[in-house]
């Protein structure tokens, strides 16, 4: 065989490759439409309005398949003509098609087991089987197994190419050769460049920032409760207690609303929510431009470097003009053309096996930022790649990381999700939270009592969320002071809300004002500017972050921030009593233990609407609004009170309670507590008078039934 006849034959083969990629991603495409899965939180009579734009991305997709699909099946083909080469047989396509079938076939179903073991949040988000179908598999998989089967991969693919290149050469075929080696040279080149993500090496910068630097690492979700310091059962956050107890620990930081958007909106911003003008996360296109000052364009203008990373739970960050000028986020997690873009389950899930690396951050990132999905590691990273980066810049930085660690599903990577879980437990939730990947049945189980769910198994691997979280701030921690950064850098770890547990007869967040594991929510910070440990156990509210922040670094609070500075706090003085507001986000569907006569509205799929297709934007339609805001549980905390106000057809609910002698708020002790239940209504309805849609008129009578 000569050179020539051996490139015919290549080109042969490689479009036979072709063919069965081509016919395999077709197939793939009627499995996905035939067992079709919903795209994101709207109607099918929505999803109908924009069937071009759906139909494109189905043709993206099924593009992509086959191009990835190509790949996989040209190992095969080429591992066939070498064996041509090696025994001097004649060519057959169909031989040649069998070879590609094969390779894509063993490929693929190496790649699964692989995911299934290190990541099998992403066969749950994308998988359209029950996933304890894939148990028995899971069972016989770990680190050594499948590293001992691909070095055997590798190693076989190796001796048969050099066996082949050896043969190529005995009889003269060199430019076939080189051709082959060229091949593999630009692929592992292609690797190396596009795929592999290398951590990279701490290097103290010659010219270090005059000006302190500040690096805040949230993730989306974390519960206060769930850190050392705050007595949790489980030592869960080493590297945060540690970051603790050199600097400062505030135990009682309220949100003002425990839904992502309006909770970050208002930690950078340093105003509630009515001010701010966000309520809930799904808002049209012209409520993200923001006109109040926010800490990270403030900080931009005293001449820091200001950066954001995040995965599926950042994209909120961008949507939002909140002046970041270097942004590493997805796009807009509430837009119909993103939901569109991931596609039906089947064809996501093939996709989602190959693409969680920078390949496919850079050309489909809407399978690479698949809600639900962790990237936690990925994310430490890309923060520890950005810190090397800014840290060799003259300018001070403000590097703001948010990860969706402890998110729902509670999806983790190995060992993760293994931790602290029951090793014989067999129900849905063996790797996530069971029945969250489809949008009716997210809403449907917003309603579903504590019996529909394995709790214990959930709260087992919710830990093993935090513990993954906690170690990738301990790399994060040790690559900034590797790099000598640590001396120069305020570090704050915070959270954008909680998660109720049935706590109080419902799960999720920002769905009961009465409880506070959904409301509080963790910060800890440490750095130069705090010489001594520090732990704030009055209340605080996120509002009062960005001023503090700003303060520390020496910078001018603007008089917009209607929190307060806590710097002296921090440093040793006394902390003042501060009230702490708290309101409920839009449900999702009526949740368990609801009054019967409680304020209510439509679900949220008859609520939301597309004002601009072009965008693709969900928002909540105008005439519902109001009422959703009406409807809004309210709470104020005021040293050991709490007051909760619940709207009702006609008057209100209110009730008291007593932190300091029932912490998990289960007596009502409003009617014992006349002047306390006065004086917090009072300042509850002022806080709420600021707001559209705000409460009735006051009147002096309370509903004083218990909870």
């Amino acid at each position: 065989m000569n050179d020539l006849n051996f490139l015919a034959l290549a080109i042969r083969a490689s479009n036979m490759a072709g063919l069965v990629a081509l016919v395999f991603a077709l197939l793939l495409l009627v499995k996905s439409l035939i067992d079709f899965s919903q795209t994101g939180p709207v109607r099918r009579e929505v999803l109908a309005r924009h069937r071009a734009y759906l139909a494109l991305s189905l043709g993206r997709l099924t593009l992509a398949a086959f191009l990835v699909a190509n790949l996989l099946a040209l190992p095969g083909v080429l591992a066939y003509l070498l064996g041509l080469s090696i025994f001097g047989l004649a060519y057959h396509k169909e031989a040649a098609a069998l070879a590609a079938v094969i390779s894509l076939g063993l490929l693929s179903l190496f790649q699964f087991c692989r995911v299934l073991h290190d990541s099998p949040g992403v066969i749950v988000a994308s998988s359209n089987y029950a996933i304890d179908r894939f148990y028995p598999l899971w069972e016989r998989l770990s680190s050594e197994r499948l590293a001992g089967v691909a070095r055997l991969l590798i190693r076989a693919y190796s001796l048969w190419l050099l066996l082949g290149l050896a043969v190529l050469l005995w009889h003269g075929d060199v430019y076939s050769a080189l051709g082959i080696v060229m091949l593999h040279g630009l692929a592992l080149l292609f690797y190396r460049l596009w795929i592999e993500d290398s951590e990279p090496l701490p290097a103290r910068g010659e010219t270090p920032s005059e000006r302190a630097n500040l690096l805040m690492i949230g993730s989306d979700t974390l519960r206060a409760d769930r850190l050392g310091h705050a007595g949790y059962k489980r030592k869960l956050t080493p590297n945060l207690d540690r970051l603790a107890a050199r600097g400062a620990a505030l135990t009682q930081c309220y949100v003002p609303c425990a839904r992502t958007a309006p909770s970050l909106l208002s930690l950078l911003t340093g105003t509630w929510p009515h001010t701010h003008g966000v309520r809930d996360n799904f808002v049209a296109d012209e409520q993200t431009r923001l006109t109040l000052p926010t800490l990270p364009r403030l900080l931009a203008k005293e001449g820091y470097h200001t950066a954001v990373l995040g995965d599926w739970a950042g994209s909120d960050m961008g949507k939002f003009d909140l002046g970041f000028e270097e942004e590493d986020l997805p796009g807009d997690q509430w837009n119909i053309h993103f939901f569109m873009r991931q596609g039906p389950k089947d064809i996501r899930l093939f996709l989602s096996l190959f693409l969680a690396n920078r390949i496919g951050k850079f050309f489909l990132e809407e399978i690479y930022y698949l809600g639900g999905v962790p990237l936690t590691r990925q994310l430490g990273l890309r923060a520890r790649q950005m810190l090397k980066r800014l840290g060799e810049q003259e300018q001070p930085f403000f590097l703001n990381v948010f990860m969706a660690s402890t998110h729902p599903p509670f999806a983790s990577e190995y060992p993760y999700y293994t931790m602290f879980a029951d090793a014989d437990y067999r129900g849905p939730s063996k790797f996530a939270m069971a029945k969250l990947t489809d949008p009716f049945e997210i809403i449907r189980r917003q309603g579903e009592p504590r019996e529909e769910f394995d709790l214990e198994q959930i709260l087992d691997l919710y830990d093993g969320c935090v513990k993954s979280f906690d170690d990738e701030v301990g790399r994060i921690l040790d690559f900034l002071q590797a790099s000598g950064l640590a001396e120069n850098t305020l570090v704050v770890i915070y959270s954008d809300h909680g998660m109720e547990f049935f706590e109080h007869e419902t799960w999720g967040q920002g769905n009961s004002a009465i409880g506070d594991f959904s409301a509080r929510v963790p910060v800890v910070m440490a750095g130069p500017q705090l010489t001594s440990t520090t732990r704030l156990d009055g209340v605080t509210r996120s509002v009062d972050l960005a001023p503090t922040l700003l303060e520390l670094l020496g910078l001018p609070v603007p008089p917009e921030m209607e929190g307060v500075s806590l710097a002296a706090a921090l440093r040793g003085d006394t902390l003042p009593e501060l009230p702490a507001f708290h309101e409920t986000g839009i449900w999702l569907t009526e949740v368990p233990g609801m009054p019967a006569d409680h304020l209510r509205y439509p679900n949220l799929l008859d609520m939301l609407e597309i004002p601009d297709p072009s965008s693709g934007t969900m928002a909540i339609k105008p005439e519902y609004q109001n009422r959703i805001i009406a409807a809004k549980d309210r709470m104020i905390r005021s040293g050991r009170w709490k007051l909760v106000y619940q709207p009702l057809v006609e008057g209100e609910l209110l009730r008291l309670f007593d932190l300091e002698n029932d912490p998990e708020c289960r007596r009502n002790v409003a009617a014992a507590q006349l002047e306390v239940t006065a004086r917090l209504w009072g300042q509850l309805q002022a806080w709420m008078a600021n707001a559209p849609a705000g409460p009735p008129a006051y009147q002096d009578r309370n509903d004083t039934r218990d909870s």
